[in-house]
């Protein structure tokens, strides 16, 4: 699975990789103002993706995917299967209209040791920025009845919270590198897949694992078990 990761670039940097934009109402004086680097993004998070439905702009949405059926906003999903996105009711619908990427540049596993856990990050030599698939959907809170109508019945009138909008991130294998650490890995795209996982049709075959050449897994740091520690010091090799 895929449940911390980082992007330790400024936020020009990434609108430049990505050729989008964070959105104007977001980006104060400029995109670092919007943006600065991150070493351990965690679920419940808001956090930049870009989607289908604007790929021209780099906007937040929350990790931990409610699906727009779901009775209440907990319990969101972080990760789905590539093996069952297109058949599973929390995913079917967002894989077939609503995708997106989610821009890192490398991932946290944990392995099982003699002295517990050990967290390793995932990345690429060059620590080139990256996109891994992802779908996203919005849940909608459900309307309330207040007072009397002509006809006496109730007024629906809407939530004083608005729509949620919220990512998962797609899973599938682990390539050779991985497999040393975890029985999956998030699905990483190339380049010039992103726009196709984005807008094209049966992009399964884009579910593939990533080849490991050119990646590198260092151990780091247990201070990355706490979500709500988020400083340099996070990706350094130990």
């Amino acid at each position: 699975m895929c449940g911390r990761y980082t992007l330790t670039v400024t936020g020009d940097d990434l609108e430049t990789r990505f050729d989008a934009r964070f959105r104007a109402a977001e980006s104060g004086s400029g995109s670092d103002a919007t943006f600065t680097p991150r070493y351990n993004m965690a679920p419940g998070q808001e956090l930049p993706v870009i989607t289908n439905e604007e790929p021209e702009t780099i906007q937040r949405l929350e990790w931990g995917l409610v699906p727009s059926w779901a009775d209440d906003d907990s319990g969101g999903l972080i990760n789905a299967r590539a093996e069952s996105i297109d058949e599973k009711p929390s995913f079917e619908s967002a894989y077939e209209r609503r995708r997106c990427i989610v821009p890192a540049d490398g991932f946290y596993e944990w392995v099982e040791t003699a002295d517990g856990k050990r967290p390793y990050r995932v990345t690429f030599e060059d620590d080139r920025v990256f996109a891994m698939a992802g779908l996203w959907e919005r849940w909608e809170p459900e309307t309330t009845q207040t007072g009397l109508d002509a006809f006496g019945g109730g007024v629906e009138e809407p939530s004083e919270s608005g729509p949620l909008e919220t990512f998962t991130i797609v899973t599938t294998d682990p390539n050779d590198l991985v497999s040393e650490l975890h029985h999956r890995m998030a699905v990483v795209l190339e380049p010039d897949a992103e726009e196709r996982w984005l807008s094209g049709d049966e992009p399964q075959e884009l579910l593939e694992p990533y080849p490991s050449d050119g990646m590198a897994a260092y151990p780091v740091s247990t201070a990355v078990n706490d979500p709500a520690t988020d400083e340099p010091s996070l990706i350094e090799p130990i």
